[in-house]
């Protein structure tokens, strides 16, 4: 645990040193400020439920560049050589990265909960689905974070672990918007996308299903991640 740690706050402060990262954070907020106010005032209604069904597509494009770096950035510069030979295992390296990019996804997400905050003055606000749509902005960026960490294991390049990340993403997200153009498969189709697991948990009502679909697809991530750090040993 003291190792994950350690590697945690290193990457925390990579982000946090990062003129990169802040260029990224200060450009998410401008465009979720954007569509909060652009739904608010379209609507007219005190509710958070038009952004948050806007997000996760956003959240498409900026989470994959959050993450490009943790892996790609390491094989580039020739430090990850060094780093799988240090006193620590490959799981251990992959967690803190894991974490240290999901930490600060959280503190970007997190900002914007000033957003409900702000709207609560302005008429009754049902807390339920707002809570339940940042729980699900939470695991949604997990899922992305794991899917970039895999993507920035297979390059040296950071814009092509962008773009893998992207893709895999994006295909996940139109699988859910499918549905009813197979209604054959439609079960299935609806259980592997993103979007019915979020629209789920952003109701406000946790299914454990949903919780174990978006933990087992961040634990599938990582175990890819981690045969891809195996075979570059071999």
């Amino acid at each position: 645990m003291t190792s994950i740690w350690t590697i945690t706050k290193k990457e925390l402060r990579h982000y946090f040193n990062s003129p990169i990262a802040y260029v990224i954070l200060f450009i998410y907020l401008a465009i979720s400020g954007y569509f909060f106010a652009y739904n608010l005032f379209l609507n007219g209604v005190v509710s958070m439920r038009s952004y948050l069904q806007t997000i996760p597509l956003i959240l498409l494009f900026f989470v994959p560049a959050l993450s490009m770096r943790l892996l790609a950035e390491e094989r580039k510069t020739g430090t990850l050589e060094h780093l799988v030979t240090l006193p620590v295992s490959d799981i251990e390296i992959l967690l803190g990265k894991f974490l240290g990019a999901l930490s600060f996804y959280v503190v970007m997400v997190g900002i914007t909960f000033i957003y409900p905050v702000a709207l609560s003055t302005l008429g009754k606000l049902d807390w339920g689905p707002v809570i339940g749509g940042y729980i699900g902005l939470v695991f949604l960026g997990a899922c992305i974070i794991g899917i970039g960490l895999f993507a920035s294991s297979l390059t040296s390049n950071q814009i092509v672990a962008f773009i893998v990340a992207f893709a895999i993403g994006f295909v996940l997200y139109l699988v859910g918007q499918s549905t009813q153009y197979i209604p054959a498969v439609a079960g299935l189709v609806d259980f592997l996308g993103f979007t019915s697991h979020f629209n789920n948990i952003s109701t406000g009502i946790i299914d454990s299903r949903d919780v174990l679909y978006y933990l087992s697809l961040i634990t599938l991530m990582l175990f890819l991640t981690l045969q891809s750090l195996l075979n570059r040993k071999k």
